[in-house]
């Protein structure tokens, strides 16, 4: 009798991947052991002989590292290749996790682009919005709606993934995928633009006094003739550089704005607004 997978050791396992997929994290095994913790149920499940269980979860200690809510389609694909492995189909270790090592990339990609690109801060910017005046209705709405669209997505991905199989590889990975993305890292990099126009404002303070102490020369005037938001632009093109091209970090790109700013104000380029 053919085995099957029961509808709740498949949601046992997707809610372990939803709230474990950083279980243990550590720059050596990344989501290892989350993966591991998913594909638990699914293991015990299938095979009733702790020796097979055992050789079947040895699959699953190698490296694996993706975008978590998108990667959910992975760990779905996985369950239904071991569920045929399980009713003696030609599935080996070595076919699974050359899949899940041949979808880590392209899947980061889509879920860097998709996700963190493009989902996040569209729903930033109307938080943002929302909290217009310190209301903390911007607040609740970002983690209502996060927590929705990140549990209802990856649970569609996790099952869309377990009743494709193999099948699913020749969307995520081929022509379509490719097209996938490039088309959402376009519409991210749009949104992250309208984000930045909208949200960031970057102006100086610089002028030039004549003799009588009037100001002949208003530099962000200047800007604002040639390129209103020039400087802004400026800013935000070189914090995506930075992190983009020289590999550095959020935290280190911060405390560089921080010290540009500092020093802005000191030699009066910029002009924080403060009264004393």
């Amino acid at each position: 009798m053919a085995k099957k997978l029961s509808a709740k050791t498949l949601s046992k396992a997707f809610h372990s991947w939803y709230y474990g997929n950083l279980t243990c994290f550590t720059q050596e095994h990344m989501q290892t052991f989350g993966y591991l913790c998913s594909m638990l149920p699914i293991v015990e499940e299938l095979y009733d002989n702790k020796e097979d269980q055992a050789r079947s979860m040895h699959t699953y200690t190698a490296f694996f590292n993706t975008e978590p809510q998108i990667g959910a389609v992975v760990v779905g694909i996985t369950a239904g290749l071991e569920e045929a492995r399980a009713n003696g189909e030609e599935v080996d270790d070595e076919s699974i996790n050359g899949l899940r090592a041949g979808l880590m990339g392209p899947l980061a990609g889509i879920g860097d682009s998709l996700v963190v690109g493009t989902v996040i801060p569209i729903l930033l910017g109307i938080a943002m919005g929302l909290s217009a005046g310190g209301s903390p209705v911007g607040c609740i709405f970002y983690i209502v709606a996060w927590n929705l669209f990140a549990y209802f997505g990856m649970r569609l991905l996790f099952y869309k993934g377990y009743e494709l199989g193999g099948k699913a590889v020749d969307f995520l990975v081929g022509e379509q995928g490719v097209a996938l993305r490039e088309s959402v890292t376009l519409l991210g990099g749009m949104v992250i633009g309208a984000v930045s126009a909208t949200w960031v404002s970057v102006t100086t303070s610089f002028k030039l006094y004549n003799e009588a102490g009037e100001a002949y020369l208003v530099l962000q005037d200047k800007f604002n003739d040639v390129f209103p938001g020039m400087l802004t632009a400026i800013f935000v093109i070189a914090c995506w550089y930075l992190m983009a091209k020289k590999n550095m970090s959020p935290i280190k790109v911060m405390l560089l704005l921080v010290v540009v700013a500092f020093v802005g104000v000191l030699v009066g380029f910029f002009n924080p607004g403060l009264s004393y």
